[in-house]
């Protein structure tokens, strides 16, 4: 009796895994996985079909000596592992996880030859017939006559032939995802390295005019998910997927990216990076640019030059950047916001070369000023610096265009120079949906509904999945005053993005202008809450309180606007609300007047739309204010 040797490879589903080199291929393609999730994946796949126990891993994976959260490592490390397979810890293919006492690999198995990589298959002969010679000599007439036969209509099979069993052709891409990236350092701390180059990606491939790519905010909804890729590219409505992981070792850092094709879940090019950190930018221009050949994009000689750009960066500098987008994406909190300051301020410091840097402290400042937490001088001084410097490094920087265009509409007042900056900077990076945003806002805005829809349909098509595009509906429609379309607006932002106050506050308007106020004031005080008691906010609830009824609790709160002004900056715009609300005409030109003087943001975005002002608009002295504003036509 022989024994059967043990396969050297293993097959199960489109995956196979070598014992002897360690590695794990899909359709070809090595996947990368290392550490304890390639150890665990070894361990099941030598005894398929049995219990292997948490203990057994344990004792295997995790030394009696090594200190480490067990029960943590070993999630994150099947996590890891399901994820290379594409499996569902819900719905497995191939892990199962029975409950508190171990995992086991269900899929079948098949073993392929160590030699050729191929299964291999035993064919049972046929059994010889005796032939006589009468039936050899038929056999050669009917030969003769086949060949003739075939030659006389080869062409024609030929081409027939070609016809029905050509191979198809490979389907274009055009349109990708850039899924978030893994953090493999079981440090939730860094989550700012991955997320940031999550983003980096997604920027460069951006910046290809014919490439549709999907952006990061709608790309980390699907951060830890347990869906598989096809329907993730069925969701986004994209042609292929990126997906990867990185970490980070001291001064180190490794990136392993592959991509996949959508329709077929095909792995068609994985590659892995190790570099020094302080060369992470050189990383992400490498990234790119093979990802731009392997969906085989033709790039012109700018884009070619815009991918391959790879400026030098101090690593601190770079570092303290990524911390200042994480705070600045993660949040959306007015408190974040000053974290993400904190950070810029310290990467410009570092590194007064560093472009992107200066817009991101620039959007930090404007940003403030817009929602009133400094005065809109600061605001405007310290952003406008900021913003000029990032254009002297770098003038084509889309980025930069785009705070420039906000800071010409909502500060300066420059309406026809935003709208030419705003326009510049969705054509420097058609793909931004932050640009196209800010481009809706001003059409809103400035009464241009069809422009400002049409915009709408333009993101729509760029990124099907994006949350905040019924929040620039709901912009379109309070611009227009069209209550009965932003409370169905309205609606649809706050099942979308629950979690933002702007949500709340423009289904509140569209319920108050529609006559509502008892819906009305629940949504203000959860805009009230959600922002922190934003000035906004505190105004329109106070607004509301009035229409109520309820003139104590709105006088109450114009007091503590008034006695908080003592001591920090507050909108005059906004304390003229409330007197308005409270029907005192003069005390609310007064505050208006100086609103106007101090070329607050808020008198440019509000004054034609606000509803809270209406008990003043047929008085000259509106009248007046608004010639001098000179709004455009």
């Amino acid at each position: 009796m022989t024994t059967q040797a043990k396969p050297n490879i293993v097959r199960f589903g489109v995956y196979e895994f070598a014992f002897d080199t360690q590695e794990l291929r899909k359709a070809g393609i090595r996947i990368r996985l290392e550490g304890q999730p390639l150890a665990i994946l070894q361990m099941l796949l030598e005894r398929p079909g049995e219990l292997v126990t948490r203990e057994e891993l344990q004792k295997n994976l995790w030394p009696t000596d090594t200190f480490v959260d067990f029960e943590h490592s070993l999630n994150a490390a099947v996590k890891r592992l399901r994820a290379a397979l594409n499996d569902s810890a819900d719905q497995p293919r191939y892990v199962e996880t029975l409950a508190r006492r171990g995992y086991r690999f269900i899929a079948p198995l098949n073993a392929a030859d160590t030699e050729t990589g191929v299964a291999p298959s035993i064919v049972a002969p046929t059994p010889a017939v005796r032939q006589t010679p009468s039936i050899i000599r038929s056999g050669r007439v009917w030969l003769i006559a086949i060949v003739m036969f075939a030659f006389a209509v080869g062409g024609w099979g030929w081409r027939q032939w070609r016809h029905r069993f050509a191979v198809p052709a490979v389907p274009v891409i055009r349109s990708l995802a850039v899924l978030p990236l893994t953090n493999l350092s079981g440090d939730s701390s860094q989550e700012y390295i991955a997320d940031g180059m999550t983003e980096a990606l997604v920027g460069r491939l951006s910046r290809i005019r014919d490439l549709r790519v999907i952006s990061r905010t709608s790309v980390m909804r699907f951060k830890n998910t347990q869906l598989a890729v096809p329907e993730i590219a069925k969701a986004l409505r994209v042609d292929a997927i990126v997906e990867g992981s990185v970490i980070r070792e001291g001064s180190r850092i490794r990136v392993h990216a592959q991509l996949i094709r959508a329709a077929t879940d095909e792995h068609f090019w994985s590659e892995a990076y190790d570099r020094e950190f302080r060369d992470v930018l050189t990383l992400q221009s490498d990234v790119a640019q093979t990802v731009a050949q392997q969906i085989q994009m033709q790039l012109t000689p700018e884009q070619q030059a815009r991918l391959r750009s790879s400026p030098v960066v101090n690593p601190d500098a770079y570092e303290a950047y990524l911390k200042g987008r994480f705070y600045e994406e993660a949040s959306g909190t007015l408190s974040a916001l000053k974290q993400a300051q904190g950070y810029y301020e310290d990467a410009v410091r570092k590194d007064p070369t560093f472009a992107l840097a200066y817009v991101g402290l620039a959007d930090c400042y404007l940003e403030q000023g817009a929602y009133r937490l400094v005065s809109p001088k600061d605001a405007y001084r310290q952003g406008s610096a900021a913003i000029q410097k990032a254009l002297q490094l770098d003038q084509a920087l889309g980025e930069a265009h785009g705070s420039l265009g906000y800071l010409d509409w909502r500060y300066e007042w420059n309406w026809q120079q935003a709208e030419r900056e705003l326009r510049y900077a969705v054509e420097l990076n058609p793909n931004s949906m932050e640009s196209h945003e800010t481009l809706v806002w001003y059409f809103s805005w400035s009464g241009r509904r069809g422009e400002a829809l049409a915009e709408v349909e333009k993101m729509r098509q760029l990124d099907p999945a994006y949350p905040f595009i019924p929040l620039q509906q709901s912009g379109i429609y309070y611009h227009q005053r069209d209550y009965k379309s932003l409370v169905e607006a309205g609606k649809t932002s706050v099942a979308a993005y629950p979690n933002g106050w702007q949500s709340h506050y423009f289904l509140a308007v569209g319920y108050e202008g529609s006559g509502r106020p008892a819906q009305a004031i629940p949504e203000y005080q959860r805009a009230f809450e959600l922002s922190e008691a934003d000035t906004d906010t505190t105004a329109a609830l106070a607004h509301a309180y009035v229409a109520a009824g309820r003139r104590t609790e709105a006088e109450k709160m114009l007091y503590e606007l008034q006695t908080q002004s003592k001591t920090r900056y507050v909108s005059p715009y906004m304390i003229g609300v409330i007197y308005a609300s409270l029907e005192d005409k003069e005390k609310a030109f007064e505050f208006l007047e100086k609103a106007y003087k101090e070329k607050s943001p808020d008198v440019a975005y509000f004054l034609k739309a606000d509803l809270r002002i209406d008990p003043l608009r047929s008085d000259l002295r509106f009248q007046d204010l608004l010639h001098r504003m000179n709004f455009p036509k």
